[in-house]
C-alpha cells in the first residue's frame, strides 16, 4: 500500500473508481497509526473508524457523496469528539470523555470523511515544539532527532508520513502553520470567525482558529469548504456565503501584486530559509506577479503583544480545570488544596508558565500596564496590515526563521522558543488568514512559504499558494528519516 494515493482530489477520484474502498483505506490508515514511531497519535478511534468508513461507502456506491467522503483524517486531541476521549495533550483531563462533539468535527462527519482518532499535541496548544505534550514529545518524520513544530505536531506529522489524507489542528500564534513548514506539508490558518470554535478546547479565544493540514492547496481548500460557515453555538463566526474556494486555484498571479515586508527578513534566520524563501518569491515574479516591498514596522512588537494577551485569555479559560467537573481530581483535605493538588498534578510546567503570566498582566494595578497596553499594540498592528492591504493583493513571507530544530535544544529558554512564532504571531493577533506551503529543503530539511491575505480573502490566499505550488515540485517530497 505504500503507493496508495496521498491527495483528497487522489483518493476521491480512486474512490468513485472503485479502485480501493473507504473501508481499505480506512484499515490501512489505522494499521499505519497503531505502527507510528513518531509519537503522533494518542489515540486510534479503530472501531468508529470502520463504521464511519462502511457508511461512506455505501453513499459513494449510491453516487451521492462529496468529495471527502471515504478520506481518513486525523483530529488534533484539543477538538472535541463525542464519545472519544479528549485530553488537550494534558493529564488533568484524562480520562474526559466530551458529550458533544466540536461542530468542525460534526461538520466533516456529515460529509462521510472518517476521523482515525486523536493526535498529540503540545498541553493546551501551549508550545512551539510539540514537547509540552503530557504524553511525550512528538518527532519529525524527516529526522526522528528533531521537533515537528508546534502546537499541532502530531496532525503535521500524521500528514507529512502518509498516514491520513489529511489532519486538523488549532492555530492560536502559528500552531498550524509552523509545524506544517517543519514537516513539509500545506498548513492552514482560516481567518478569525470562519470556523467554529464550539466544542474545541479554549485557549485564548480572541486567536484560536481551527484549520487543516494537507498534503495540497487543492486539499486544504477542500476540507475549508466543509469547515466554514457561521455556527449558531460560537457567536464569533461571521454569516458569510462560502464562496467555491478552488474555482480560482487555477488563475495564477499574473498581474497580482504581492508584498514582502521587509521586517520578516530577521537577524538570525538561517541563511538556508532565506534562500529558499527568496526564491520562492523569484518563482512567483516569473509567473508575472509584482513583488512590491512594504513595511510592516510594528512587527517587532508582536511578541511582547502575543505573550500578554495569550497568557491573560488563557489564565481565563484554564480556571475551570479543578478537579470538580472534568477529568483528574486530586483528593485533598478541602476544597482549596484539592484544587491545588489537582493544577499542581494536572498541569505541566510550560501551562504553568503562562497562567501565572496571564493572571499576573490581568492582575490589579497591572491590568492598565499591560493587558490593557497590549491590546492597544494591538490594534496598531492590524492597521498597518490593513494599510498594506489597500497597495497589495497579498503578502509572501518566511513561515519560520529556521528549520526543524533538535528535541531539548530549546526547551531551557523559553524566549528563543517563543521566537519560533516570530513570522506567524502577527497573523493570529490581526485575525487574518494565512497559509504556509513547501517550499524547498535546507540542510535536508522542510522550508515554508507563507502566504497571507486580507480579511475573508481565502481565495485570493489559495490562488496564490497554488500559483506557486503547480510551478515547482517542492510539495512532492516525501520525508526520507535519518537514523533515530
Amino acid at each position: 500500500m505504500a503507493d496508495a494515493p496521498r491527495s483528497i482530489p487522489e483518493i476521491a477520484a480512486a474512490l468513485r473508481r472503485r479502485e480501493t474502498t473507504a473501508v481499505e483505506l480506512s484499515r490501512v490508515a489505522i494499521e499505519r497509526a497503531k505502527a507510528d514511531a513518531h509519537n503522533a497519535w494518542l489515540l486510534v478511534a479503530e472501531a468508529r473508524a470502520l463504521a464511519q468508513a462502511r457508511l461512506a461507502d455505501e453513499r459513494i456506491a449510491a453516487g451521492d457523496a462529496p468529495l471527502l467522503c471515504g478520506v481518513p483524517w486525523a483530529c488534533k486531541d484539543i477538538i472535541g469528539t463525542k464519545d472519544v476521549e479528549t485530553t488537550a495533550g494534558s493529564r488533568i483531563l484524562d480520562g474526559y470523555i466530551p458529550p458533544y462533539s466540536a461542530t468542525v468535527v460534526e461538520r466533516l462527519d456529515a460529509q462521510g470523511a472518517v476521523m482515525i482518532g486523536k493526535t498529540n499535541l503540545d498541553e493546551f496548544a501551549m508550545g512551539s515544539s510539540n514537547e509540552n505534550s503530557a504524553f511525550g514529545p512528538v518527532k519529525n518524520p524527516w529526522d526522528p532527532k528533531r521537533v515537528p513544530g508546534g502546537s499541532s505536531g502530531g496532525s503535521a506529522v500524521a500528514v507529512a508520513a502518509g498516514q491520513v489524507a489529511f489532519g486538523l489542528g488549532t492555530d492560536t500564534g502559528g500552531s498550524i502553520r509552523q509545524p506544517a513548514a517543519l514537516t513539509g506539508v500545506v498548513g492552514m490558518k482560516p481567518t478569525y470567525g470562519r470556523v467554529s470554535r464550539y466544542g474545541v478546547v479554549a485557549f485564548a479565544s480572541s486567536l484560536d482558529q481551527v484549520g487543516p493540514f494537507a498534503t495540497t492547496v487543492e486539499g486544504a481548500a477542500i476540507v475549508c469548504q466543509a469547515l466554514f460557515g457561521a455556527d449558531p453555538y460560537d457567536a464569533t463566526t461571521m454569516p458569510l456565503a462560502v464562496d467555491d474556494l478552488r474555482a480560482g486555484l487555477g488563475a495564477g498571479v499574473k498581474g497580482m501584486r504581492l508584498g514582502v515586508p521587509k521586517e520578516y527578513f530577521v537577524e538570525g534566520m538561517e541563511p538556508g530559509v532565506e534562500k529558499a524563501v527568496r526564491d520562492a518569491i523569484r518563482v512567483l515574479e516569473r509567473q508575472g506577479a509584482v513583488i512590491v516591498e512594504v513595511s510592516l514596522p510594528s512587527t517587532d512588537h508582536a511578541l511582547g503583544v502575543y505573550y500578554i494577551v495569550q497568557p491573560a485569555e488563557a489564565s481565563a479559560n484554564l480556571a475551570r480545570y479543578d478537579g470538580v467537573r472534568f477529568g483528574l481530581r486530586v483528593e485533598g483535605k478541602d476544597l482549596e488544596d484539592t484544587y491545588r493538588k489537582t493544577r499542581g498534578a494536572g498541569f505541566g510546567p510550560e501551562v504553568k508558565r503562562r497562567m501565572i503570566l496571564g493572571t499576573y498582566a490581568l492582575s490589579s494595578g497591572y491590568y492598565d500596564a499591560y493587558y490593557k497596553k497590549a491590546q492597544k499594540v494591538r490594534t496598531v498592528i492590524k492597521s498597518e496590515f490593513d494599510r498594506v492591504f489597500e497597495k497589495v493583493d497579498a503578502l509572501v513571507t518566511p513561515t519560520s526563521p529556521t528549520v526543524a530544530f533538535a528535541i531539548g535544544a530549546k526547551t531551557d529558554d523559553p524566549l528563543a522558543m517563543y521566537l519560533n512564532d516570530i513570522f506567524t504571531l502577527p497573523v493570529n493577533i490581526a485575525g487574518l488568514p494565512g497559509i504556509s506551503i513547501p517550499c524547498g529543503l535546507s540542510e535536508g530539511l522542510p522550508v515554508g512559504l507563507q502566504v497571507i491575505a486580507g480579511y475573508f480573502q481565502e481565495a485570493t490566499m489559495f490562488r496564490v499558494a497554488a500559483a506557486y505550488e503547480g510551478a515547482t515540485q517542492h510539495h512532492r517530497a516525501r520525508p526520507m528519516p535519518r537514523a533515530a
